[in-house]
Formats: C-alpha cells, structure tokens, sequence
C-alpha cells in the first residue's frame, strides 16, 4: 500500500502502518494474514528525491519474464507515489520479496511498452484497471531489472559489458597509434631518414580505422542506445545529453588528428607536435570513456544482454 492510498483512511497513522506492514512481511518471510493475506508485495526501498534517505514501501508486487514489476496506481489518486518521484530521482532500489533480497535498477517503459506491459498487469490483478478508470493519469509500470545475479547462478553479459569490451578496444589502439608515432620519433633522434618509410602508411591506416570505429560506435550510442536509456531511466537523461555533446567534441579531435597523420611526410613533419596532439586526444577520450562507463553500465547490463557476436 502506498502512502497516498493510506492517507484516504481517516485517522490513519501512515507511517505506523507502513512499519506494522513490513515487520509482518520480514517476520514472515512475505507471508500475510488480515487485510493482506494472500498478495503477492514486496518491500521497496528507494532513496528520497529530497532527503538522499531510504524510504521502505510495501507494494503489489508482480512478475514477468523474470523480472519484478510495481505499479505506481497510489489507489487510483491523481498523483504519484512518493516512491515513484525517488526512482526518476535515483532508479537504484532494493526489493525485498520474502524470498529474495536484491539490487534492481527500475526502468520506467514508455508508450507502447507501457501499454503492453499495463493489459498484462491488469490480467493478472484487475483492480489495477479500476485504479487506472478512476484517474486520467497514466499510472506508470515499473520494472525492476536484477543488477547482481541470482544466488548459485553466473551473471550473463550483458550491454555494459560489451561497451566496456569495446572501449577497452579503443583503447589499444590509441595505444599502438601512439606507440607508432613513438618510434617515428626515435627514428628521427639521429637523421631524420631513418625513419622507415612505410611507418607513415602504417600510421595512416591504424589512424583510420581507430577513428572509424570510434565515429561508428559513437553513432550506435547517439541514435540508439542513449535515446533508449533516456526514455527509460530519466534520472540519466542529463548525463546521457552531456555524453552525446562530448561526442560532438571527440568527432572533432578525431578530424583533427586525422588530418594530421594523412598529412605526416618522414624527414619534412613534426612528429612530437602529432604526438602531442594525439595525447590531448588520448586524455579526453579516456575521460569520456570512464565517465560513460559510470552512466550507462549498469543500466545496460541490467536491461539487455551483449550481442550475440560479442
């Protein structure tokens, strides 16, 4: 029962009836009797949108396809539960079902998802129809999607892992370009001629396929993966916003490096002014990397599993 839905009992003291609620269910294993007997709850707990504290609800709880599923009715009122403002806050909970205990992240399904998720809900308990009949406020679906495995099983890869993967990719490749143009330097230490001539053509390709496949994974995460998350977890949404401007400014560095090694010729470019350049290129990528990486991981991996190909 949430909050709102309590406070339309006269009398009623909220916050000791919540607490009778969740020390039954804990001492019960998520056993009911009276009012309760035979539901199906979970004890929620968010972080407070305003006070950065836990908050415990005792909710209807539902399961499908293996995952968790709340539903924010609050009896059919005109405004949110509490709860659900704290997930859009902060989609990180714990979800106590009498059996289990765990982490979830909670997404919040938009349009049709919602829609195909809500004729389910209302399937298996009707009175969330009549909650919905009674408002013309589209009460939200939400779905708890486990962050850790379930005890004794291996957890799957997932999304995030793979992003990581191909960061991790990026990564050694910047690296051997930078290595590359680190022995056109030491090649010029003593006679600029020394410099093998085709390390530049080396250098040109291994500059364009890291820049390809950077511009190409970028272009995934902006058409595809970042409006997908948004939608579903806005707590994300100024994050990801602020992910997609940094691409706009990677794209740039990266023409800019590019230009400079199409155009190195041994013994007439600066190679330390290409090294240096590729540097500042390497320390902003690393940067935009950890920080995605701290946005989307968790998300993703929760969310949907690494491509097959992975």
């Amino acid at each position: 029962m949430s909050k709102e839905q309590a406070e339309n009992w006269s009398g009623f003291d909220v916050n000791a009836f919540q607490r009778r609620v969740i020390a039954e269910f804990r001492a019960n294993n998520g056993k009911m009797t009276g009012m309760f007997e035979g539901w199906s709850l979970a004890v929620l707990t968010t972080i407070g949108a305003k006070t950065g504290l836990p908050r415990e609800n005792p909710l209807g709880y539902l399961e499908f396809d293996g995952k968790g599923v709340v539903v924010a009715s609050a009896n059919g009122s005109d405004r949110h539960p509490a709860w659900y403002h704290n997930i859009r806050k902060n989609p990180i909970v714990t979800v106590e079902t009498g059996e289990d205990t765990y982490r979830a992240i909670a997404a919040i399904p938009q349009g049709a998802e919602r829609d195909r998720l809500f004729e389910r809900v209302v399937a298996e308990a009707p009175g969330y129809g009549d909650y919905q009949a009674k408002t013309t406020r589209e009460i939200p679906v939400v779905v708890l999607h486990r962050i850790d495995a379930k005890p004794g099983q291996e957890r799957v890869k997932g999304m995030g892992d793979w992003i990581v993967e191909v960061h991790d990719w990026l990564r050694k490749e910047l690296d051997a370009l930078r290595a590359q143009m680190d022995k056109v330097i030491d090649g010029t230490a003593e006679t600029i001629e020394r410099t093998p001539p085709d390390l530049a053509q080396q250098m040109r390709t291994h500059c364009l396929t890291f820049c390809g496949a950077l511009r190409r994974h970028h272009t995934g995460e902006d058409m595809a993966v970042f409006p997908s998350l948004a939608e579903q977890f806005p707590a994300l949404a100024p994050a990801l916003a602020q992910l997609g401007e940094q691409h706009k400014v990677v794209a740039q560095l990266q023409d800019s490096i590019q230009a400079l090694v199409e155009g190195f010729v041994p013994g007439e470019s600066d190679p330390v002014r290409l090294r240096a350049e590729l540097e500042q290129l390497a320390g902003q990528l690393e940067s935009h990397f950890e920080f995605e990486e701290q946005t989307v991981v968790t998300a993703l991996n929760a969310t949907a599993e690494a491509p097959p190909f992975a």
